[in-house]
């Protein structure tokens, strides 16, 4: 028992949809393309989980967050699989593959073959258990991946109103879902080893603004431990957790949220590995050229920085997901993927992007007692990463935009003290290269890739500074504050 497919993308989560939106822009015909998932659900937008979805308020629910509707395209509902001619196999999991005969096979026995295939397996949320912890399996321990875990964390929230959460994780999970939890009315301690939050990303400097923000919320941090053991009481319930270094927090709920793994296990063996994924080269193709991979599970090529990178953010998926579908259709027609690493968050009141590489000397700018700051990130001499809070779309266009360009920087307290003025002036330069998509967002910005020394040309610095002043006089006249 089998059926045969020209395109097979396995996995369904948010490349899968726009996988399967760009195969239907070039053309793909009916009948020609399948998507397996494990998930009972078409394809859907996973940052809805941690934020909408976990409202006491209107919260977001299928099918209002199908993919494609976080880039501002269409919203791909089943029926609108079903009137493009692609299956859709879900509740299935896949077994086995063998990429030299084109074949998966399904727990139920069927095989499935392909000509091309796009894995975009994603990866699977790491577990206590792993880590020695027992206990993952109470009905108040929650993790967050998918739909069904989304599901279970709004019921154990509705019992826990005016109870406490105990967040095990400081990073994306662990800061999205503590702000959902205290939004719901439940008192909020999170708990990691780093010394501050968003470890991998922020600066102490940075990661202090969000500190402070959330504990103006109620929001507990504990750090520098981590948990050793639960609590539990006769009808195996947690009631609380013991941590590393001898203290003890009650809980009524348990978010945990340490990490991912890529799902690689269908192909080891088989496909070439690097970084914790699969690798794939500027074409997304892996070692083996029928099979492509994209999202969380690819390690591809950061032309920006020439390396091998593997991003877990959901732009990387939407982004790979596309570029790879268009190297199969028009490979005659599309370049090297050229992705410069971005990601973001919305918590609160708070919004912020980060772009680039968060390597060498961070240098500030801004009012961080405000509502608007940033920084940028010089090393060897070169801009290599911005961030920016608080920011309006055009100015995360310039931050964006001067990543990309990778202006030289001799003088770093000038470049503080020109601070976001900066971007913005070299991002009204001559335009020269391509048009840079910035966020998804389908704006196109260009700009020319050029070096900007600060003994350059009196008029560039000139001009900078000019578009500095104006910009910082701008913003203190249209600046908002924080509401509760």
């Amino acid at each position: 028992m089998g059926r045969a497919f020209v395109y097979v993308i396995l996995g369904g989560g948010v490349a899968a949809g726009y996988a399967a939106l760009e195969f239907t822009k070039k053309g793909v015909s009916h009948g020609e393309l399948c998507i397996i998932s494990e998930e009972p659900v078409a394809p859907y937008e996973r940052p809805a989980l941690s934020k909408g979805f976990l409202l006491p308020e209107a919260p977001a629910r299928l099918p209002a967050f199908h993919t494609c509707v976080g880039a501002n395209e269409e919203r791909l509902t089943p029926k609108w699989y079903k009137e493009h001619g692609i299956e859709l196999i879900l509740g299935t999991r896949v077994k086995s593959a063998d990429v030299r005969r084109k074949t998966l096979l399904t727990a139920t026995g069927e095989t499935i073959s392909y000509k091309f295939l796009i894995i975009a397996t994603g990866a699977r949320a790491l577990r206590l258990e792993e880590f020695g912890v027992s206990g993952s399996d109470a009905e108040n321990v929650c993790y967050l991946r998918d739909v069904a875990d989304a599901t279970r964390l709004v019921d154990v929230m509705q019992k826990s109103t005016d109870g406490n959460a105990v967040v095990i994780g400081g990073g994306y999970i662990g800061m999205e879902c503590a702000a959902s939890l205290v939004i719901n009315k439940i008192n909020v301690s999170m708990v990691f080893p780093e010394p501050h939050c968003m470890g991998r990303l922020f600066t102490p400097k940075i990661a202090s603004y969000y500190e402070e923000f959330y504990k103006s919320k109620g929001i507990n941090f504990v750090k520098g431990t981590v948990l050793s053991s639960f609590v539990f009481n006769a009808e195996g319930k947690v009631t609380g957790v013991n941590l590393k270094d001898g203290s003890y927090l009650p809980a009524d709920l348990v978010v945990v949220g340490i990490g991912i793994r890529p799902n690689t296990s269908l192909f080891e063996g088989q496909l070439t590995l690097e970084k914790g994924g699969i690798k794939v080269n500027s074409r997304l193709q892996t070692s083996n050229t029928s099979v492509y991979a994209v999202g969380d599970v690819a390690s591809f090529p950061v032309k920006t920085f020439g390396e091998i990178r593997r991003l877990e953010h959901v732009d990387a998926a939407r982004k790979s997901a596309r570029h790879a579908v268009s190297a199969i259709m028009e490979p005659e027609k599309t370049p090297e993927f050229d992705y410069l690493p971005f990601f973001y968050s919305r918590v609160f009141s708070l919004s912020w992007q980060f772009y680039g590489d968060n390597t060498g000397e961070a240098v500030y700018f801004g009012d961080f007692s405000g509502t608007s700051f940033g920084a940028y990130w010089v090393n060897k001499g070169q801009l290599v990463g911005s961030f920016l809070e608080g920011g309006s779309k055009e100015e995360y266009e310039a931050i964006a935009n001067v990543t990309r360009v990778k202006p030289e920087i001799e003088d770093l307290s000038e470049l503080e003290r020109q601070g976001l003025g900066f971007a913005v002036a070299v991002s009204q330069q001559p335009v020269v290269v391509p048009p840079v998509d910035v966020g998804g967002s389908g704006s196109l910005v260009v700009l020319e890739k050029a070096v900007y020394p600060w003994h350059a040309a009196a008029g560039v610095v000139v001009a900078a500074s000019i578009a500095a002043f104006a910009y910082w006089y701008g913003r203190r006249r249209r600046r908002w504050w924080i509401g509760s």
